[in-house]
């Protein structure tokens, strides 16, 4: 994998890796914003470009790209691994938070929860092409964070969906936001909002 380790003026804690979506980098100003919020608040921060994106500097992920990026991430996991004794979490914007989910579904002890960030229902303008084939086999809690605004499905649409997940998850709601949740305006206030709201979620699965 390549990216971008941000490590925390502590001992450090719990490791979150954060990918980016279709038309995106590891370099987009979502992840960057969040990268150096949650590494603040003591998480390390893995930061990374997923495979297809590596070897395509531009342009959305070709077919078939899924498998080698779900690679990827299970590589970045392992990495993780390395760097903290504690939880491991997989975070990723859009696409990159579809091919995180898919993957922990699949393999349930590769990470230790989820944060997806607007996740992408479906096309837009194309509700009944749901992309929630996985969700029933989800076993780790996860937390979504969806603009009220996002074309790729409502708020409504993803409360209905996550009913299919067994597992415990939050759906965090961001007003007005689209599917890119931020705008220079907005990223810190975003940013601070998701790490405070992952935070308390994660914290619920402390014994």
């Amino acid at each position: 994998m390549r990216g971008y380790l941000h490590l925390p003026a502590g001992s450090g804690g719990d490791c979150l890796i954060l990918t980016h979506g279709a038309g995106a980098n590891c370099n987009s100003p979502l992840l960057v914003s969040l990268a150096s919020a949650f590494c603040a608040s003591g998480f390390i921060v893995l930061r990374c470009d997923l495979p297809f994106r590596q070897s395509r500097p531009h342009g959305p992920p070709s077919r078939g790209s899924a498998e080698r990026d779900q690679a990827g991430l299970r590589a970045a996991i392992a990495s993780g691994r390395r760097q903290t004794s504690g939880r491991v979490l997989l975070g990723g914007h859009s696409y990159g938070g579809r091919q995180a989910s898919m993957l922990v579904a699949a393999e349930p002890g590769l990470a230790d929860g989820l944060l997806l960030l607007s996740y992408p229902l479906h096309p837009p303008q194309r509700p009944s092409e749901l992309r929630v084939g996985h969700f029933g086999d989800l076993q780790k809690p996860g937390m979504f964070v969806h603009g009220t605004q996002d074309i790729f499905g409502s708020i409504a649409e993803m409360t209905e969906a996550l009913t299919l997940v067994k597992a415990r998850t939050r759906l965090l709601p961001v007003s007005g936001a689209g599917h890119e949740l931020i705008t220079k305006r907005s990223e810190n206030q975003v940013s601070e909002l998701v790490v405070q709201a992952f935070r308390s979620f994660i914290s619920e699965d402390i014994d």
